[in-house]
C-alpha cells in the first residue's frame, strides 16, 4: 500500500475501513464496513483542529473572518487535493460501478476518505494530538494559501461560490425593511436561493446589509 500518511496504525483494519467506499461494501454479499462512520468522526476532528489552530494563529481575525477562513480550508476541493498527494485514490476500495465512472478521481470520494483517515487515526491512537499532527502537517500549505487569498473574496462572492457548486439558480437579495432618518438609515436585507431563505442581515448601507445577510447564509450552510 503506497500511502504517505506518516502514521503507523496499530489496528490495520481501521485503515482498511477508512479506505472502503460504500459502493464496495454494498456490492459484497458478506457484511463489510465502509468509511462513512469514520468520515463522520474525522469531519468533527478536522473542524475542531483547524478551528483551534486558526483561532490561535490568526488573532487579528474576527469571528466572521475565522468562519470564512475555516470553510475555505476544509472545503471538498482542499481535502481532495490532500488526498491525491497521499495517494488515497490509488488505494481506496471501490465498487465496479464507481471504478468504471472515474471514482478514484472524484473529489467527493477522495475528500470523504481523507476525513475517514483522520477519524481512523484518532480512534487508533486514542489521542487527538496524533490526528492534529497529521492534519496540520498535511494541510499547512492549504492554511497558508487560504489565509493569503481569502480576504480577496467578500461574503457575497464566497456564498456565490458555495451555491454554484450544486446549482445554477441565481441568489436573490431583497430589501425587506428600511428604518431611521434619511441621513442614518438602517437597511434589512434577505438573501434567498430557490425560494429558500438563507439569511437576514442589517447594515447602514444596502451593500453592508447584503454582506451581513450573505454571512448569515454561509453560517447556515456550514451547519
Amino acid at each position: 500500500m503506497n500511502l504517505n500518511i506518516g502514521y503507523n496504525f496499530k489496528d490495520k483494519n481501521l485503515l482498511q475501513v477508512a479506505l472502503t467506499h460504500t459502493s464496495f461494501s454494498h456490492e459484497k454479499k458478506q457484511k463489510i464496513e465502509n468509511n462513512e462512520r469514520l468520515e463522520f468522526l474525522g469531519d468533527a476532528v478536522l473542524e475542531l483542529v483547524i478551528s483551534r489552530h486558526i483561532f490561535t494563529r490568526f488573532s487579528e481575525l474576527s469571528e466572521g473572518e475565522l468562519t470564512k477562513l475555516r470553510a475555505s480550508i476544509v472545503c471538498e476541493g482542499s481535502l481532495a487535493k490532500k488526498a491525491r498527494e497521499i495517494n488515497i485514490g490509488e488505494n481506496i476500495r471501490l465498487g465496479k460501478g464507481e471504478e468504471l465512472t472515474g471514482g478514484r478521481e472524484r473529489d467527493s470520494i477522495l475528500a470523504d476518505a481523507f476525513e475517514a483517515i483522520i477519524g481512523a487515526i484518532y480512534i487508533d491512537s486514542n489521542d487527538i494530538l496524533k490526528a492534529q499532527e497529521f492534519i496540520l502537517t498535511k494541510m499547512e500549505d492549504i492554511i497558508v494559501e487560504k489565509r493569503e487569498t481569502f480576504e480577496m473574496n467578500d461574503c457575497k462572492t464566497y456564498l456565490q461560490e458555495i451555491i454554484q457548486k450544486d446549482s445554477t439558480e441565481p441568489i436573490k437579495y431583497e430589501i425587506i425593511n428600511e428604518e431611521g432618518p434619511a441621513h442614518d438609515k438602517i437597511f434589512t436585507v434577505k438573501v434567498s436561493h430557490n425560494n429558500r431563505e438563507l439569511g437576514i442581515g442589517k447594515g447602514k448601507s444596502k451593500k453592508d446589509a447584503e454582506q451581513a445577510a450573505a454571512f448569515k447564509a454561509i453560517k447556515l450552510l456550514e451547519q
